[in-house]
Order: C-alpha cells, then sequence, then structure tokens
C-alpha cells in the first residue's frame, strides 16, 4: 500500500504467529548486555517507564541512526505477541480525548491506574520526513514493565550495524537498496474494540 494511503492510526510491525518485535535504543553499556544475553542487564531500572516501538524508521528518527547520546546500540526485541496485546489492552492514551474519557479528571485518574500507555507520532521515511499516518509508541510502566523485562522476551539483537547500513545507503543517494534493508512491517490484526479506546 502506498505510504499516503494507509490508515491513520493502525499498528505495523514486524512479527510472526507468536511474536512481535520491537525497537528501542540505549547506551552501550545497557544495550551490549541485553543482546549477549537475550535480558536486560540487572542495572536496567524497572521501574522507570520504558517506551518500545514497533517501527524501525520511527526509532531511526528518535535515535538519530543510533548517533544521540545515551541511544547509540539499537536493539530489536522479540517479545511476545499475547503480552503486547495485554499492554495494548490495559492501556491509557497519554493525551486527553474527551470522546474516550470524558473530562480531564477521569483521564487523569484512568492514566495514573494504567500500567501502559499509547502515544501516536507521525510516522517517518528514510529521510525521517513525517507521514501522514502516525506510529505507536507504547510506554510500559510497573506490573507491564516488570513482565517485559522478565516474561515477554523471547530474544534481543542488536542492530546498530543494520541502522549504519541503511543510513549510509540513504546518505549516498540510494534509497532503494536502503529500502529493500527495512524490516518487513505489517498490519497487525487487532480487535477493533483494541483500537476505538486508543486511537487520538
Amino acid at each position: 500500500m502506498n505510504e499516503r494511503h494507509r490508515p491513520k492510526f493502525q499498528v505495523r510491525a514486524r512479527h510472526t504467529g507468536s511474536t512481535i518485535t520491537v525497537y528501542q535504543a540505549y547506551r552501550p553499556e545497557t544495550g551490549g548486555p541485553a543482546a549477549r544475553h537475550g535480558r536486560f542487564p540487572a542495572a536496567w531500572k524497572r521501574e522507570r517507564m520504558t517506551w518500545i516501538k514497533p517501527s524501525f524508521l520511527w526509532m531511526m528518527y528518535r535515535c538519530g541512526w543510533g548517533s544521540k547520546e545515551g541511544q547509540e546500540t539499537v536493539l530489536a526485541i522479540e517479545i511476545d505477541r499475547e503480552g503486547f496485546l495485554w499492554a495494548l489492552r490495559n492501556a491509557c492514551l497519554s493525551h486527553h480525548v474527551p470522546a474516550l474519557h470524558g473530562d480531564q479528571a477521569s483521564w487523569k485518574r484512568q492514566l495514573s491506574q494504567a500500567p501502559a500507555r499509547v502515544q501516536w507520532d507521525p510516522e517517518r521515511d528514510l529521510h525521517l520526513n513525517p507521514l501522514p499516518h502516525r506510529s505507536l509508541q507504547l510506554g510500559l510502566a510497573g506490573e507491564a514493565a516488570a513482565r517485559y523485562a522478565d516474561e515477554w522476551i523471547v530474544g534481543i539483537e542488536d542492530v546498530t550495524p543494520l541502522a549504519t547500513e541503511i543510513h549510509a545507503l540513504v546518505r549516498a543517494g540510494q534509497p532503494e537498496s536502503a529500502a529493500g534493508l527495512l524490516p518487513e512491517e505489517r498490519p497487525l490484526d487487532l480487535d477493533d474494540e483494541v483500537l476505538a479506546r486508543l486511537r487520538a
């Protein structure tokens, strides 16, 4: 489907029948051990909210192709599909939408109680320019962050070399070659009920 004609709110990801791949970027002292051992090191702070991103290119926008300080190691984290869906079902939008939440106080109450939150940001193209449709960011806190770290992770791969290679091709004016290396991200089949609560 042409990028300009995608539904505005749609979860797209690299996925199998049982797993979904999300992306995060960390300092090498966190990302390196995580990729080697398939789990986050003890220094990983589970009490903080952690944001996972199913879009490779949005991750590239966020971390500057792995060039931003503290985000030099880009990880592809394969997680349990049911865990990801649990987080979506228990998430609250990160901003107030009166038609969904009622008044501001009600939304703030929901947000404070939810173990996950959803934010929709413009998807990015190979040049990291914004596109009309949105990319899901999923924030995990409390129970969701603990489940993520301890139960959902199936595998962790350091994809910094891939990011570097794709970026080099983009800078060399070879967008078709760069696009050929991108992870294949397909729409995730979600219940309308789940997305209805999370559309901005």
